[in-house]
C-alpha cells in the first residue's frame, strides 16, 4: 500500500520553536525536503505575523522554493484573508484547520465552531473556483487543552458536515498528542465511512504517535503529516510538543511493506541539516539511530 506522507517541518516545525529561521532557510529546507522525495510539503502558514513571528514571510517563502513537478507545496490558513494571502502566494494546496472545541476556537482563530465548519464550505467552493487542493483539517479532534476529550460523536458530525461539500480530504488532528490507536480506528473509519480521502496529523506529546500513524493506516487512512526531526508544537495550546518525526514514520511504514516514495538516507541528513539551524538536538529518533533492515517475518 502506497501512503502519503505530507512534511509539516516548515510550517508546523518551525512555528514554536524559540528560534526563528529565515524566509530563505526555510524555503532551503523545503528544497531539501522536496529532493528527499516528499510528494508534499507544508511550506508556509498565512497567518498573523505578530501572533505567531515564527511564520512572517510567509510569501517570501513561496517566492524562494526552487519548484519541480514531484512536489506539491501547501499554505496553512485559518480564515478568508489567509486563504486570499496563500492564492496570491501560489501555493498548490490550501490547507484550513480548525478546532472542535470553542474555547478553543475562540483562542486560536476567535472564531466560534459553527461560524468555522461553515467557513470551510465556503473555502473548499473558493478552492474549486481557483484550481486549487484544499483540504480540511479538525484540529484537537482527540482532545482539546482547555475542554479535555472531544467527544467522537461530536468529531465525526463535524467531519459529516465538512463531507458535504466534500475538500479533497478530511485530516483527524491529534493536536495535543493524547490520542491513543482504539480511538484513531474509531474516529478514522468514521470518517472513512464517508467516502472522503482520510488523513491523520498526530504529535508525539505522550509517546503514542506512531502507534497511531499504524493504527490509522490499518484503519483506512492513507495520508498523514509528519514533520522532519520531530520538531513541532501549537503557540496556542499549553504542552502541545513536537509532531511525529518524518523519518521514524518513513522507516516504521516502510518496514511494513508500505510505498512512500521518500528517500530514507536523504531524509535522515535533512533532519541532521535542520538540528544544525537550529542548534539543538531535535525529538526524532531514528536521524540520530541511523537506519536498518527490518527482517521480514
Amino acid at each position: 500500500m502506497r501512503v502519503e506522507i505530507v512534511d509539516v517541518g516548515p510550517r508546523d516545525g518551525l512555528q514554536n520553536e524559540d528560534k526563528t529561521l529565515s524566509s530563505e532557510v526555510r524555503a532551503e529546507l523545503c528544497d531539501r525536503l522536496a529532493a528527499a522525495g516528499l510528494p508534499r510539503v507544508e511550506a508556509a502558514s498565512f497567518v498573523n505575523p505578530k501572533r505567531v513571528p515564527q511564520m512572517a514571510g510567509a510569501e517570501e517563502v513561496l517566492a524562494s522554493i526552487k519548484r519541480g513537478p514531484n512536489t506539491s507545496y501547501a499554505g496553512l490558513v485559518l480564515n478568508e484573508k489567509g486563504y486570499e494571502r496563500a492564492i496570491q502566494a501560489g501555493v498548490d494546496e490550501v490547507r484550513y484547520a480548525f478546532p472542535v472545541t470553542e474555547t478553543f476556537a475562540e483562542k486560536n482563530q476567535n472564531t466560534t465552531v459553527e461560524d468555522a465548519t461553515t467557513l470551510a464550505g465556503r473555502l473548499v467552493e473558493r478552492a474549486r473556483l481557483d484550481g486549487v487542493r484544499v483540504s480540511i483539517t479538525l484540529s484537537a479532534a482527540f482532545g482539546c487543552p482547555f475542554e479535555g476529550r472531544a467527544a467522537p460523536e461530536h468529531v465525526l458530525r463535524l467531519a459529516a458536515r465538512v463531507a458535504e461539500t466534500p475538500p479533497d480530504e478530511v485530516v483527524l488532528a491529534d493536536t495535543i498528542g493524547v490520542g491513543v490507536p482504539t480511538q484513531v480506528r474509531e474516529l478514522v473509519k468514521g470518517v472513512a465511512a464517508l467516502g472522503v480521502t482520510t488523513g491523520c496529523h498526530f504529535h508525539d506529546t505522550r509517546n503514542t504517535g506512531i502507534a497511531n500513524a499504524v493504527a490509522a493506516i490499518e484503519s483506512g487512512a492513507t495520508v498523514l503529516d509528519a514533520s522532519v526531526g520531530g520538531t513541532g508544537g501549537c503557540p496556542f495550546a499549553p504542552l502541545a510538543t513536537g509532531n511525529i518525526s518524518t523519518e521514524d514514520l518513513v522507516y516504521t511504514l516502510h518496514g511494513m511493506g508500505h510505498e512512500t516514495g521518500i528517500e530514507l538516507v536523504q531524509l535522515i541528513e535533512v533532519a541532521a541539516w535542520l538540528s544544525k539551524q537550529l542548534g539543538k538536538e531535535l525529538p526524532g529518533q531514528v536521524y540520530k539511530a541511523g537506519v536498518f533492515e527490518p527482517v521480514a517475518g
